[in-house]
């Protein structure tokens, strides 16, 4: 397996990179002083979907949308948190319906 600059990575899923708060800052900085977002993606070897997300926050929220290290803010987290836990609890909720569908035929 090759990057966009045909440097072999091998076959192995590649590790998941960590941004800081500066580098995220950097790169919005360049982009919004003129450079497209896809050069500057190429320069600093970064994923274009990332650059792409980190602008998106930042045009939304401004600095403060990356807390510490990039870290979602505790407001998002608990949110996140309840959409997972209301989708949890939807997916319990159909295979519940599977199974009373089941038993009942089975009463017949």
């Amino acid at each position: 397996m090759y990057n966009k600059r045909n440097q072999f990575i091998g076959v192995s899923v590649m590790a998941r990179r960590k941004y800081d708060h500066s580098f995220k800052m950097e790169a919005i900085q360049l982009v919004e002083s003129g450079r497209r977002a896809s050069e500057v993606s190429r320069d600093l070897d970064i994923p274009i979907q990332t650059l792409t997300r980190w602008l998106s926050i930042y045009r939304k929220d401004g600095e403060k949308g990356f807390v510490g290290s990039g870290k979602r803010t505790s407001n998002k987290q608990a949110e996140a948190d309840l959409e997972k836990r209301l989708r949890d609890l939807e997916e319990e909720n159909k295979i519940l319906k599977k199974a009373m569908h089941i038993f009942a035929k089975d009463q017949k």
